[in-house]
């Protein structure tokens, strides 16, 4: 009887200490992972040279990023589909439609770029802006061969 109630009180008393170390200060939005609080307004930068955010106590409408820690006692909560649209993926040079035109004698000056590509290469066309002309007329406008390789040797 006596060991019973001696463990009873032992495990009294670190329930009391292990509650007293759980409550945060007043005013305290989150814990920090080195153990500081924070009060900051926002979950953004609340922990910033802490660790990162270890428990965040104030409602929160965003859900919570994946690469901070989310208390063990909290459920994870269910991922959120996305709404926003997906971005088409960036086409290749290689997969974009050559400009009409062009022909033998031909470089296509990247107007944007003031550079020029040689027929058969990667970008001969295929830029977002530019216009056929002829190489010396390229060199004439300002433009620059590219990677320095002329056509014409």
């Amino acid at each position: 009887m006596k060991i019973g109630t001696r463990l009873l009180a032992v495990a009294a008393g670190l329930l009391a200490v292990n509650v007293a170390l759980a409550q945060a200060p007043a005013g305290a939005t989150g814990q920090c992972k080195d153990g500081t609080y924070t009060t900051a307004a926002s979950r953004s930068g609340a922990c910033r040279g802490h660790k990162g955010i270890q428990t965040w106590y104030a409602p929160s409408s965003a859900p919570t990023p994946a690469k901070q820690a989310v208390p063990a006692a909290a459920p994870a909560p269910a991922a959120a589909p996305m709404s926003a649209p997906a971005k088409a993926p960036k086409q290749s040079a290689a997969m974009m439609p050559q400009a009409a035109g062009g022909g033998p004698g031909m470089v296509w000056v990247n107007t944007s770029s003031k550079v020029y590509h040689c027929p058969g290469t990667k970008y001969y066309g295929k830029t977002k802006e530019g216009k056929y002309m002829s190489e010396a007329d390229a060199k004439a406008s300002g433009a620059r061969p590219d990677h320095g390789n002329a056509c014409n040797k």
